[in-house]
């Protein structure tokens, strides 16, 4: 539970202090599927107006929360074909890039659940599996 939530609170900072606002070139690939925050990425939408106080009246962001999340991009390490559509439907297919916690066992068939996700396109497939990360990384598939 803890390395999800330590994306989560990670990607959160990098939003809320502007971060992606001051360096829109940043490539930035979240471990965990981007933990909790794609999940819950409507509720960043919210804070500031319901809580103004809570937030640095300094930093004006851009554009709201939940668009940033078309700046990052989130590994696949997340285990079922249910959570891989949750995903690409918060965040886009194209957002998503092929994710492994190897040497450590905790997924041993690391694309099934990819193959296996009957709401992707062959297309988003190819692109999870390393097309995506071809083009993020420059270098040919």
């Amino acid at each position: 539970m803890g390395n999800p939530l330590e994306t989560t609170i990670a990607l959160s900072h990098l939003i809320f202090e502007g971060t992606l606002d001051r360096f829109p070139g940043l490539k930035v690939i979240a471990a965990h599927g981007g933990g909790y925050l794609p999940s819950y990425a409507d509720r960043s939408d919210h804070p500031c107006l319901v809580g103004p106080k809570g937030c640095n009246p300094d930093i004006k962001l851009q554009k709201a929360p939940t668009e940033y999340l078309k700046q990052i991009y989130f590994d696949s390490l997340i285990f079922t074909p249910e959570a891989i559509r949750h995903l690409a439907a918060q965040v886009g297919s194209g957002q998503i890039v092929l994710g492994s916690d190897y040497p450590y066992p905790w997924q041993l068939a690391p694309v099934d659940h990819i193959f296996a996700c009957t709401s992707l396109s062959d297309d988003d497939k190819a692109n999870i599996l390393g097309q995506t990360a071809a083009k993020l990384l420059g270098v040919a598939a």
